[in-house]
């Protein structure tokens, strides 16, 4: 039986640093992962798009699940303690 590598969360903070996607066996639902963001745009009040160009220092970790993306993905007390990280570095 193969056995998935898992590792720490500082690890997979690590990884996600050099361009990987991370994610977790404990989570609910296939298809999720954590990826680094940058050059953000959006839509502000005035219905104004902005955009922080390709070389604003802004970064965030970027929830990516089956329909949605989340910007600004926090990790939990149960994810910060967890080792059963994986990293994919495809």
């Amino acid at each position: 039986m193969y056995k998935i590598p898992t590792h720490t969360f500082g690890e997979a903070i690590e990884a996600v640093k050099k361009g990987a996607r991370i994610t977790r066996l404990g989570w609910n639902g296939n298809g999720h992962w954590i990826e680094l963001g940058r050059c953000f745009s959006y839509i502000n009040a005035k219905n104004e798009s902005v955009t922080l160009g390709k070389f604003s220092t802004s970064k965030a970790l970027m929830f990516v699940g089956d329909k949605e993306i989340r910007i600004g993905w926090l990790a939990s007390q149960d994810d910060i303690l967890a080792e059963d990280w994986v990293i994919d570095m495809d």
